[in-house]
């Protein structure tokens, strides 16, 4: 990895800053370089190391002083990126750093680090990197955080070096970023669970490290347990005075809705609109311009999809989907509000003023153990389909559940191309015991569950069984769901009921095919990314308000990220209907 990242990264994409830098630090009497040193610094972008070093290691001979030791580092430099760290570490051996000018001596101190590192001595680079990095070139930022990462693994502090590598994060992109991401994931891991979960703890809930922390425990089947939102009023009282002004109501003027329309098609389409639903709902004198924008395919066109609507006069942008653009759009410098409609793995957070806003099976796991924690329930067994959703939303539960004095008793994956689910039943359940405190979670598509539910009967499970949203297809189907009757399940309140302030889904799902099945909750989450956006700066501002919204009730926490507080539903008679309360405004205490 770490050869990868001198020869494809830097090699590739450092030699012009380099160059560039080498020329603005010239000593002052070779102020105006000479025809040999252009050639000598043409031959460095054009990758002809070998002749380049030549070219340098020549100007050295024939200079003396500042000049001298400046081409000599240029020399060090062409052969480093030759792979002759060998020969650069000789070449350095004639040069003074006190005969260096500016950021010379900081490209002095890199190259010899990296020089240490390769004669395994990771004290010396570590010693040699502890300069601040904030002045440098992005280009070679990378590159010292990448070595003074390997220095740190190398004295043995690997969590140092997960945290130099998630700053480095930023500054990379394509297989570069890629190879960090698993350095960083590997990394902690290497610190074991308990070191990590007692990190965590130590960590705010906006550290940069923390979601690093939350993979790395994945790949080894835990979770961190969540704080899950509490609160208490409602946006949009009416405040004293003659214009009756909704309190937090701040109308956006101009808005972009950023969607990949070229890809994910019908996902892109149904919360599309749901998002024009809402906009047509709302009143003629309060109804902003909106234009759409397709966000691409990378996270490249997604920065130049917001580029452009602001250009255009955006104030307020929606989107974008995908989790790497989202990711690369909270590294820019935004100049209009973002309320992003997904949340980066990698954490980032978005800058003041904007937010993240997605339909996670992690918060459903969390929010599933809540709710079995609060109907007395203690022990539970876990099924779920071998999917990397349900097993997202399995480690949040496990981790919730337990969090609250719970216990996992048993745990099985079902396969989605099997019918015959005994062994895996026994598996799970043979620790459960009397079933008068346990329960049995679920996370799984509607095909599968009719499946299980019949099979746990015949197996004289009686324990009550609590599933996330997937096990509902989001239409009445009483023929087949029969088979999950008693099963109760978190789900957005849109589905089940009118929702103050959104249209009506028994009259708009005969209008729009969109609003129906597996796409009603991504249409009734477009439909609250438009409702979140004139209270946006108030939710963030206040997290103890809350949006009644299709998906649940919306709050958000003061580091941008937009939480749902979901409701319950129950299969009766092959129907999903509501759970009594379950669509009440204020969220159970």
């Amino acid at each position: 990895m770490h050869a990868a990242f001198r020869q494809g990264r830097f090699a590739a994409t450092a030699l012009l800053a380099l160059a560039l830098a080498a020329c603005a630090t010239m000593p002052e009497e070779e102020a105006t370089p000479s025809a040999d040193a252009v050639r000598a610094e043409q031959l460095f972008r054009q990758g002809d190391m070998d002749q380049a070093a030549a070219a340098f290691r020549a100007l050295a001979d024939a200079s003396g002083g500042d000049a001298s030791a400046h081409y000599r580092l240029r020399e060090a430099e062409a052969e480093r990126e030759a792979g002759d760290l060998d020969g650069a570490a000789q070449t350095l051996g004639d040069v003074k750093r006190r005969r260096l000018h500016g950021i010379e001596q900081v490209r002095l101190d890199v190259l010899d680090a990296e020089i240490a590192l390769k004669h395994d001595d990771p004290a010396k680079a570590q010693a040699l990197l502890a300069m601040p990095l904030g002045d440098l070139s992005p280009n070679l930022r990378a590159r010292a955080l990448e070595l003074r990462a390997r220095a740190e693994v190398g004295v043995g502090d690997r969590y140092a070096a997960a945290r130099t590598r998630a700053e480095l994060d930023r500054y990379l992109e394509g297989a570069d970023r890629d190879a960090n991401r698993k350095e960083i994931v590997g990394t902690l891991a290497a610190l074991g669970p308990d070191a990590l979960k007692t990190r965590a703890e130590t960590l705010r809930p906006d550290d940069a490290l923390r979601p690093w922390i939350e993979q790395a425990l994945r790949s080894n089947g835990i979770a961190l347990a969540r704080t899950l939102p509490r609160p208490n009023r409602p946006v949009g009282t009416v405040e004293a005075g003659p214009n009756g002004a909704s309190e937090g109501y701040v109308a956006p003027r101009h808005v972009a809705l950023l969607l990949p329309l070229g890809s994910l098609t019908a996902v892109s389409q149904s919360i599309r609109d749901g998002f024009l639903a809402a906009y047509f709902a709302t009143d003629d004198a309060v109804r902003p311009d909106v234009r759409i924008y397709d966000s691409g395919k990378t996270p490249a066109d997604a920065v130049a999809a917001y580029t452009q609507a602001v250009a255009d006069g955006a104030d307020h942008v929606v989107g974008p989907l995908q989790r790497e653009a989202v990711g690369e759009l909270f590294h820019q410098t935004l100049t209009a509000p973002v309320l992003a409609l997904n949340h980066p793995d990698t954490g980032e957070v978005p800058p003041p003023g904007s937010a993240e806003f997605g339909l996670l099976p992690d918060a459903e796991g969390a929010q599933v153990a809540e709710h079995m924690h609060e109907r007395g329930i203690a022990r539970a067994v876990v099924l779920i389909a071998d999917t990397d959703w349900a097993q997202r939303a399995a480690l949040a539960f496990g981790a919730q559940f337990e969090a609250s004095g719970g216990q996992i008793v048993g745990q099985a994956e079902l396969r989605e191309s099997e019918v015959n689910f005994k062994a895996a039943i026994q598996q799970a359940t043979k620790g459960l015991g009397d079933p008068a405190d346990a329960g049995v979670f679920i996370s799984m598509r509607p095909q599968q569950a009719r499946l299980l539910l019949p099979q746990l009967k015949i197996a004289a499970i009686s324990a009550p069984v609590f599933a996330t949203s997937h096990v509902y297809g989001g239409d009445p189907n009483p023929g087949l769901d029969r088979d999950l009757d008693g099963v109760e399940f978190c789900d957005a309140p849109w589905l089940f009921g009118p929702v103050p302030g959104r249209p009506d889904r028994a009259v708009i799902g005969r209008q729009i095919a969109s609003a129906n099945g597996v796409g009603a909750r991504l249409f009734a989450f477009g439909m609250d990314a438009y409702a979140l956006l004139p209270y946006l700066g108030w939710l963030l501002a206040h997290p103890d308000a809350y949006l009644t919204g299709a998906t649940g009730d919306l709050t958000a926490d003061s580091f941008g990220r937009v939480h749902r507080t979901i409701a319950w539903a129950r299969f009766d008679a092959g129907v999903a209907r509501p759970v009594e309360g379950a669509l009440a405004a204020t969220p159970t205490q």
